[in-house]
């Protein structure tokens, strides 16, 4: 048996440049090398600007004077500063940002490979490699791709923990330097609690951005890893359910990339108000005070991907019609 496809949804469009990935969902090897692609184009730009702003990084200038926008994050992770949040050794930043060139290249290699060597459609190649074939209208091969994705997801957030727990510690911007979380909250009421507001006994406007100790945060952190990877193992093993297929009928790619970018709009917007207000998460030793214009790029970033959402969402409905 042969896949083919005779039409995909990037037909009947003479706006085939806002389409995107869209135009190879029904290729399931093709869109595996653009995913790959990607991945290798956001490690690039990671470790290009990395590299760029330690080379113009002048000491004793506070980073946000300087206009810099990784060295800031590195810094928070408890990366080359000491007291006071000076920078004291900028090698850390340095060797970050090649370990993600040399991860761009390989990512970079396995897109091409994907996009020019590999079979545009997986199962047509037979063997292994078309056990990675998928199709939309299959709950339990997406439910194997969502799981794999969340417990991904979930060892990036213990990757966090690690680090403020057990290698180096993180920026304290209350102590004024890096320390060791040695006990991180986990008590569910307190955590889950900013997850509608309510700090120290009652209803914050910041939510969740009304954290103030690094000890809710790496407990959070926790929590979060924990559902995600307990997630993914759910979703590898069981089903969608027919109750939640209903509400959230999965039809094509186009449906899945409309719901991924909604996520994405909520995280940005979830964000921006971190950036803003969040002095804790965001030190303003190394992000200054007035971080309008932070919050402003986060803000249109999410509404960027609110429109994505809308855009794709519309053509599903109308491939559906």
């Amino acid at each position: 048996m042969t896949i083919s496809t005779e039409r995909t949804l990037a037909a009947d469009t003479n706006l085939s440049w806002l389409v995107g990935n869209a135009r190879l969902i029904d290729l399931s090897g093709q869109l595996l090398g653009a995913h790959v692609a990607h991945a290798g184009l956001i490690m690039f730009w990671a470790g290009i600007t990395t590299i760029s702003e330690v080379i113009r990084f002048l000491p004793g200038v506070p980073m946000y004077e300087q206009g810099m926008t990784l060295l800031p994050h590195l810094a928070t992770l408890g990366w080359g500063v000491s007291r006071g949040g000076e920078v004291v050794d900028t090698y850390p930043y340095f060797v970050i940002g090649m370990l993600h060139l040399v991860a761009s290249a390989v990512l970079a290699a396995g897109g091409l490979f994907h996009v020019f060597r590999s079979p545009g459609i997986l199962y047509n190649h037979g063997g292994l490699v078309a056990k990675f074939h998928y199709e939309w209208n299959d709950p339990k091969k997406l439910g194997l791709i969502l799981g794999h994705h969340l417990i991904i997801l979930g060892l990036g957030a213990l990757l966090l923990v690690v680090k403020a727990m057990f290698f180096g510690g993180i920026y304290d911007p209350n102590l004024g330097d890096v320390r060791l979380i040695s006990n991180p909250n986990l008590n569910p009421v307190t955590i889950f609690g900013y997850l509608v507001g309510m700090k120290d006994g009652s209803w914050n406007l910041l939510g969740m951005a009304s954290v103030d100790n690094l000890e809710d945060v790496i407990g959070g952190h926790i929590w979060i890893a924990a559902i995600l990877i307990f997630g993914g193992i759910w979703h590898i093993i069981v089903r969608p359910f027919t109750w939640l297929r209903l509400i959230f009928p999965i039809e094509n790619g186009e449906e899945i990339l409309s719901y991924s970018l909604l996520g994405l709009a909520l995280m940005a917007w979830i964000s921006t108000v971190f950036v803003g207000y969040n002095t804790t998460v965001f030190p303003a030793v190394f992000y200054g005070s007035e971080r309008l214009v932070l919050a402003n790029i986060q803000f249109f970033l999410g509404v960027l991907a609110f429109l994505g959402y809308v855009w794709h969402y519309w053509r599903f409905r109308q491939a559906n019609n």
